[in-house]
């Protein structure tokens, strides 16, 4: 789920474009402490809640949200924002990336995504599948998403991710309401 929620994000195009200028070591190691980061606070909200809500209405919740993700990812202008400065010291490529993409994810759909996965489930395999997600999600951006990205229309990574988030959303509400 967090990996489909991180398709065509604002996170993905800022890993892709700091892969253009940094060696991707250095980027995805800024990501991964990040990604952790984010993650826990996520699942630690979420498993809080799951303890004080009932979890069908949770259900009902997280579809609800994942039907106004496909919504917003297909009315979301995505923006390539302006590259980091550049740094000449590893730790300065990794400390930039990290707080860039942790900003980036605060309140993020795929935080929302981690927080109502985490109400529902145990604590520790979503905060693994979450940040396996991201990550997954990053690597993608870095490796592959620097060749494919120029023949790929914006748009199809647009559509696929929203259908995505609607099939979920759907999902969860049949599960919830039967």
């Amino acid at each position: 789920v967090v990996f489909v929620a991180e398709l065509g994000d604002k996170s993905q195009l800022m890993a892709l474009t700091f892969a253009t200028r940094y060696r991707p070591a250095l980027v995805l190691t800024g990501i991964v402490g990040a990604t952790a980061l984010i993650n826990a606070i996520s699942v630690a909200v979420g498993y809080g809640l799951g303890l004080a809500l009932p979890t069908r209405w949770i259900s009902v919740i997280a579809g609800l949200l994942f039907i106004g993700f496909a919504i917003w990812t297909l009315r979301d202008n995505l923006e390539d924002g302006d590259p980091a400065p550049q740094s000449g010291r590893s730790h300065g490529v990794v400390f930039t990336v990290g707080s860039a993409f942790l900003l980036a994810e605060l309140g993020d759909k795929t935080m929302v995504a981690a927080i109502m996965l985490a109400s529902q489930n145990g604590w520790l395999g979503t905060w693994l599948g979450a940040t396996a997600g991201m990550l997954a999600a990053a690597a993608l951006a870095i490796f592959v998403g620097r060749q494919l990205g120029k023949r790929l229309p914006e748009r199809v990574i647009r559509y696929a991710a929203a259908a995505m988030f609607a099939i979920f959303g759907g999902w969860l509400l049949v599960d919830a309401l039967s």
